[in-house]
């Protein structure tokens, strides 16, 4: 008589072989999240030290338009490293500062430059903090006197004894 099997087969049943799919892919889908875009390793080629030179004077002047805090010439996205590759191709093209400039903020806004011009859309940023401090200042200056003069000398009190 044959001896029984110690390790039994699951049950083949399609509804479970499902579950223990989308279990799987819904394990396995946030890794694809980690997953990025293989840039190109070449270095940026420079014709001279002066290009390169003008080059990082103009991506420090530049906004990483992904970090936002950081200029393109620091940033590490890859839409940096893109746009480091189309400014130096348009400086080679003999494009100045101002027209690659201009190119930058007609594709990305006024937000790629870090010292945007002054005009009446960004006036705000410009003149609000100080706005806001003297605002402040003035509401301090204004509780501190309204407060001097509800305080009463003890002589004057009725209350005194």
């Amino acid at each position: 008589m044959p001896m029984p099997s110690i390790i039994c087969r699951p049950h083949r049943n399609p509804r479970a072989r499902a579950g223990a799919a989308l279990l799987a892919l819904a394990l396995l889908a946030p890794l694809a999240a980690l997953a990025q875009a293989v840039s190109d390793p070449t270095p940026l080629q420079y014709r001279n030290a002066a290009e390169e030179a003008r080059f990082h004077a103009l991506t420090a002047e530049l906004r990483c338009v992904q970090c936002q805090n950081q200029s393109l010439a620091d940033s590490d996205a890859q839409i940096a490293h893109d746009l480091r590759r189309e400014v130096l191709a348009l400086m080679q093209q003999g494009r100045d500062d101002a027209q690659i400039k201009q190119f930058l903020v007609e594709r990305y806004g006024s937000f790629v430059l870090y010292r945007p011009p002054m005009d009446a859309r960004n006036a705000l940023l410009w003149f609000g903090p100080p706005l806001a401090l003297l605002a402040g200042a003035g509401v301090l200056v204004w509780v501190v006197r309204r407060r001097g003069r509800r305080i009463q000398p003890i002589e004057q009190r009725e209350d005194h004894w």
